[in-house]
């Protein structure tokens, strides 16, 4: 039986903001799109039918840390990704660029590729276009993303622009090592462009990066220590330079004001780990914004979190129940917690592309981001800074 090709449809605008479909050969996927992000072939936590029963038509698998446990061959011999985790849908891997960014001394990079050493036993092991692709076609992922180099967005400009030609000259062997194999068709190979946050820069890249004919493009180096301003500034500037008729993905942006100003920019896709990690430490979504599970007011609140919730912690449990469960620290919780946020922000991207069918999506987005109050962007600056000095990156 032939496999299905993969496929982009863009069906609807509304202002910038678009509406589509991917067809892969592991079904369809509705965009804008969010895809939880199963690094080691796990949502934390959750089992794959609470991630699809949360509204979930496509995941992120990382095929850095697959490749160090439990191994490409193993994955292979299991008959594949999807096989191997119990997930029937789309999948998305990433080749483990990003790791060159956030894993810091671990690695060492030189224009062949990224030399890492494993945070898990400290045995090295070279990724070079090649062998990123290569993996990620062994795991026979729906959607495989380019080899490229992740940096510090506002970090020193020479160190920018050598990353953006490096990614360059990485692209052009990914599509090369990619393109004369079985898989290219059936399975989707993604360029990537990069820069920070200098325009020029961004330009150049989405220019280079265009001309080779990838089946979607990925805005990378981003959420990676700019403002919520330069992201949205940068943001909109590529996709204004990227073909319409290929999915656009904005990587590793999650927070709901975020995915909400993503899709009002052109974007189509989205993947994040916050929705789940920040919920296994107590922090909630709800319409009004984030808040604390922990705080002593919902000690006594036997009603839902959240009434406008269709998830099953809200249809099943009060505020003061799962406030109980952290406190206790009782597994349940971060697991309801890790539900509710995958179901707010899956439900946000349903409740946005019925605003886009219906021309009424710049209403919808002033709505929910006249209600939502964000994370402070002091704080978030802050946190983020830090996590980059800890990783010496």
């Amino acid at each position: 039986m032939t496999k299905e090709k993969f496929s982009f449809r863009l069906s609807g605008t509304d202002g910038a903001a678009r509406l589509g479909q991917i067809t892969t050969p592991h079904g369809t996927a509705q965009t804008p799109i969010f895809m939880p992000v199963a690094t080691q072939a796990t949502v934390k936590g959750l089992t794959f039918d609470e991630v699809r029963n949360a509204g979930a038509e496509t995941v992120l698998s990382n095929a850095y840390h697959l490749y160090l446990r439990p191994g490409v061959d193993r994955i292979r011999d299991a008959g594949g990704l999807h096989r191997f985790m119990g997930w029937a849908g789309p999948v998305l891997t990433d080749s483990g660029g990003y790791q060159a960014f956030s894993l810091g001394a671990l690695r060492r990079i030189n224009d062949n590729g990224i030399l890492f050493r494993s945070h898990i036993d400290g045995s090295e092991h070279l990724f070079t276009p090649e062998v990123a692709i290569r993996n990620q076609q062994l795991f026979g992922a729906d959607i495989i993303m380019c080899f490229d180099q992740c940096v510090f967005s506002a970090g020193d400009r020479s160190d920018v622009r050598a990353a953006m030609d490096r990614t360059h000259r990485w692209a052009r062997v990914c599509y090369d090592t990619h393109a004369p194999t079985a898989y290219s068709g059936v399975q989707a190979l993604f360029g990537i462009v990069q820069g920070g946050t200098i325009p020029e820069f961004r330009d150049e890249s989405t220019e280079l990066v265009t001309s080779i004919p990838f089946d979607g493009y990925a805005i990378g180096g981003l959420a990676v220590g700019e403002t919520k301003e330069e992201m949205h500034r940068i943001t909109r500037q590529v996709c204004e330079g990227l073909p319409s008729d290929k999915p656009r993905y904005l990587m590793g942006v999650g927070s709901p004001e975020d995915l909400v100003n993503g899709v009002a920019l052109g974007v189509d896709m989205f993947d994040c780990v916050l929705p789940t990690r920040v919920a296994r430490n107590g922090a909630l979504f709800t319409p009004t914004g984030r808040i604390n599970i922990a705080n002593r007011r919902y000690g006594d609140q036997d009603v839902p979190l959240d009434e406008t919730c269709d998830c099953y912690a809200c249809q099943h449990y009060s505020a003061a129940y799962l406030r109980h469960l952290f406190k206790a620290g009782e597994m349940l919780g971060p697991r309801m917690a890790s539900v509710h946020n995958l179901r707010f922000v899956l439900r946000l991207m349903e409740q946005m592309r019925d605003a886009i069918a219906g021309g009424r999506f710049v209403e919808f987005r002033d709505r929910f981001l006249g209600a939502y109050q964000p994370t402070d962007e002091q704080s978030r600056q802050t946190q983020k800074h830090r996590w980059i000095r800890e990783r010496g990156v």
